[in-house]
Formats: structure tokens, sequence, C-alpha cells
């Protein structure tokens, strides 16, 4: 079964993401990288989906999920001295 989740992705200011789901209360992850924080995220996901089946607690289902979104991020980086 696959079941949808928005996951917030926000720059971390040391560098990286912080990902969150706001339809699963305390899921939190980061990434060194965009590319890192998604994995991250979907094995979050599947670790929170995991612990509920075992201990007999629902799926939560997102009412009405994101649909996917395409941004452009622009980013300031410092010269180094």
């Amino acid at each position: 079964m696959r079941v949808p989740y928005t996951a917030h992705f926000e720059p971390a200011e040391e560098g990286g993401c912080t990902v969150t789901v706001p339809a699963l209360p305390g899921a939190i992850t980061e990434g060194d990288t965009f590319e890192e924080a998604v994995a991250m995220a979907e094995e979050c996901i599947l670790g929170y989906l995991e612990t509920l089946q075992q201990v007999g607690e629902p799926i939560p289902v997102e009412a009405d999920p994101m649909d996917p979104v395409s941004v452009r991020l622009n980013v300031e980086i410092s010269e180094a001295a």
C-alpha cells in the first residue's frame, strides 16, 4: 500500500536540511544535502509507520497531501578568506 505524505524541507543554519512530516507528529530528520534529506525522510516515515504497526496503532492518512512542487532556491555562498 502506498500512502503519500507531505514533507517540509527547511535549510539548516549549519548546512543541509531539516525535514518534518506534519501528518506524523514527532517525525523529524535531517540530511547534509537535499538528496540525503530526501532519503532520510523516506527512512524516517517508514520507521514511524513500522513502529505504529508493531504496537497496533492505525496508519495516519494525510487528509489532503500536497502535490509535488519544484522550486528554485537561491543561496548565498560566502567566499573563503
